[in-house]
C-alpha cells in the first residue's frame, strides 16, 4: 500500500502532537517529508529530535516563504497546518488551491473575513479540510453526545457552561503570542472554539445569535499596578524581578523550551517569557457569553483564565431531564513536558437527573492521553483506519467555522454592546 505523503507548516510547541505520531505509529502508511517554518532553528530542533528518538529521517527544511515550493517539490496528499492563528488561512487556501487536502489545527481561522476565504476556497477547489477538535472524543464528551442523540433528557432547552483555566495554563496564553489579538482572536476564538464546538457537536446544532461581555481583568500591567504591585518585568530570562515571581515562567533546563524557543530568539526575535503583567496585552480575561441556537436552546458561557482550578462544568436541562457533566484537569504548560498531560482529566463526573426519577452516575471508561484521553483516539482518526463512527466525531470545515463563528460574534458584541446574527458574519 502507497503512504500518504504529508508536509507540516508551523513547527512550534503543538506540531509535535502530529509530528510525533506518524514517526512513532504511523510511520507504516504516512510519510512526513517536509517542514515549513519562518525559525530555521525550531525545526532543526524537530528534526533532530526525531531522529534521536524514533530513528525518523529524510524530512526537507524550507522556510516560511518557499512555501509553495515545498508543494511543488514535495507533491504532499495532505498539509498539516499549526503555524499561529492569523496564518492558518493563508496556508489553507493555498494548499487546497495547489491540489492538497488539509488537517489544520484549531481555530480554523481567526475573523469572520479570513473564514469567508476559507468556506469559498472549499467549494471552489472541492479539496478536503479537516479541523481537529480533540476533546469530541475524550469519553466523556463522546458520552454526552450520545446521551443527548439517545433522547436521554429529552430536547435540551438551556446549557449552563463554565470553563476554568488556572494561573499555570490560563497565565501562559498571556506571555505567548496568544496575547495579541491579532494573532489570536482573543481567547473566545483561539480556546473557546473547543468549548463552542462541544456544544455545536453535543446538541446537533449550530449558533444562531450571540450576546458577550469581555474584559482584561487580572492580567496585564495597569492590573497588577492597581493591586498594589510595583515590580515589573519584560522576560524572566536574565531578570532580577522575575526572581520568586510564582508567574515567572522558566525555559532554562527544559529541553523543549530550549530547543524551540530560547535557542531559536536569534532567527525571528519570538520570547516565549514575557511578562503576564506587561504592557500590550489585547486579549481579555474575564468573559461571558449568551448564545441562542438554532434549535431555540440557550447557553450561558463563562470562560475565566486566573482561576485557581482547572477544568469544566457543564448543565443540560431539557424535556425529560437535566445532564451535568464536571472534569478537572491537569496542568500542563504548551511544550513544556509530557505532551500526554494536555488537557488530561484529573476526575470526572457524569450524573443524569431524570425529569421524575432519581438521579444516577454513568459509568465512563477512563483513558490515557490529552484532552481527556481523546487526543490518541484523534490521531488513530486522522492518521489510521478507524472504524465506522455513529457519533460522527470528525470535524469538517463547516464544524471549524461555526465553532469559530460564535467567538468572533462575541468578540464583536464586546466592541459593539450589541448582539451578533451569526447569518451576518459568513454565507455558506
Amino acid at each position: 500500500m502507497d503512504k500518504k505523503r504529508y508536509v507540516q507548516v508551523g513547527i512550534g510547541g503543538r506540531a509535535r502532537f502530529y509530528y510525533d505520531a506518524i514517526a512513532e505509529k504511523y510511520s507504516d502508511t504516512c510519510e512526513l517529508t517536509a517542514f515549513c517554518d519562518i525559525n530555521r532553528t525550531r525545526m532543526e530542533y524537530a528534526v533532530n529530535r526525531l531522529k534521536k528518538t524514533y530513528d525518523y529521517e529524510g524530512i526537507t527544511l524550507y522556510m516560511a516563504d518557499e512555501f509553495e515550493k515545498m508543494i511543488d517539490e514535495q507533491k504532499p496528499d495532505y498539509v498539516i497546518v499549526t503555524s499561529i492563528d492569523r496564518t492558518h488561512h493563508k496556508y489553507i487556501i493555498k494548499a487546497m488551491e495547489m491540489g492538497c487536502d488539509v488537517i489544520t489545527e484549531k481555530p480554523m481561522t481567526m475573523n469572520d473575513e479570513k473564514c469567508q476565504a476559507i468556506l469559498d476556497t472549499v467549494k471552489r477547489t472541492g479539496k478536503h479540510l479537516r479541523v481537529c477538535f480533540n476533546y469530541r472524543y475524550a469519553p466523556y464528551n463522546s458520552k454526552v453526545r450520545e446521551l443527548i442523540m439517545n433522547d436521554t433528557i429529552g430536547d435540551v432547552k438551556q446549557v449552563h457552561f463554565e470553563w476554568l483555566l488556572n494561573t499555570t495554563h490560563g497565565a501562559d496564553y498571556f506571555r505567548r503570542w496568544h496575547r495579541d489579538k491579532r494573532n489570536s482572536g482573543g481567547l473566545l476564538v483561539h480556546k473557546a472554539t473547543h468549548h463552542f464546538d462541544l456544544v455545536n457537536f453535543w446538541l446537533g446544532t449550530s449558533p444562531k445569535q450571540v450576546f458577550s461581555f469581555g474584559d482584561l481583568m487580572f492580567y496585564g500591567r495597569e492590573n497588577a499596578e492597581n493591586r498594589g504591585i510595583n515590580k515589573f518585568y519584560y522576560r524572566t530570562h536574565g531578570s532580577e524581578n522575575a526572581k520568586g515571581d510564582p508567574f515567572a515562567f522558566t525555559m532554562e533546563g527544559n529541553a523543549g523550551l530550549e530547543g524551540l524557543y530560547l535557542n531559536a530568539e536569534k532567527d525571528d526575535g519570538y520570547l516565549r517569557d514575557q511578562s503576564v503583567f506587561g504592557d500590550g496585552i489585547s486579549i481579555e480575561d474575564v468573559m461571558n457569553v449568551l448564545v441562542k441556537y438554532e434549535s431555540g436552546a440557550i447557553m450561558s458561557y463563562s470562560l475565566n483564565a486566573f482561576s485557581p482550578t482547572e477544568g469544566f462544568r457543564v448543565a443540560f436541562t431539557g424535556t425529560k431531564g437535566r445532564l451535568e457533566l464536571t472534569v478537572s484537569e491537569k496542568v500542563y504548560v504548551n511544550a513544556g513536558g509530557n505532551k500526554d498531560a494536555e488537557g488530561a482529566a484529573e476526575f470526572h463526573q457524569l450524573l443524569v437527573t431524570p425529569m421524575f426519577g432519581d438521579p444516577y452516575a454513568v459509568d465512563i471508561d477512563a483513558t490515557d492521553g490529552g484532552h481527556g484521553g481523546g487526543d490518541p483516539v484523534l490521531l488513530e482518526d486522522i492518521f489510521g483506519n478507524p472504524p465506522k463512527d455513529p457519533l460522527n466525531r470528525a470535524a469538517s470545515h463547516e464544524d471549524g467555522a461555526m465553532s469559530i463563528l460564535t467567538g468572533i460574534a462575541a468578540n464583536r458584541s464586546i466592541a459593539t454592546g450589541l448582539p451578533v446574527n451569526i447569518k451576518d458574519l459568513v454565507k455558506f
